[in-house]
């Protein structure tokens, strides 16, 4: 009984914790974008490409109920990296003036695709298994 109490005390904070790592990679993936096509990499630059994506990730754990096991590959995981990539592509095609074409696209799957899903295996690797 005391081991599933100091479970669930210690789960929002490492769904906390894991959903604060998944907007950092997100924010990578928007600075490491931003140095490619060098489109600056002051704060409001990093925001302009990032910001699409981190209201996707944030959703994406809601509807998917990341919170409940945050290191999950399957089936939330990857279902996760599809509706960040999706809402990310939608909210730039209709609220900015970034692109959505389909290099792009596949660019930016297969990078959400390696962190996203990438923190989550290193978590299943490096971590105690109770502590997911």
């Amino acid at each position: 009984m005391s081991h599933e109490i100091s479970h669930r005390t210690k789960a929002p904070k490492r769904s906390a914790a894991c959903l604060a790592a998944d907007i950092v990679l997100v924010v990578l993936f928007a600075v490491l974008g931003n140095i490619s096509h060098d489109s600056g990499l002051g704060p409001s630059d990093i925001w302009t490409t990032a910001w699409p994506f981190v209201l996707g990730v944030v959703l994406g754990w809601w509807i998917t109920f990341s919170w409940r096991s945050p290191d999950q590959l399957w089936p939330s995981g990857v279902f996760l990296v599809l509706f960040t990539v999706a809402w990310g592509m939608m909210m730039r095609h209709f609220f900015t003036d970034g692109g959505v074409e389909v290099p792009f696209v596949l660019v930016a799957t297969a990078s959400l695709t390696v962190l996203l899903l990438g923190r989550r295996l290193l978590a299943k690797l490096l971590l105690p298994a109770d502590s997911h």
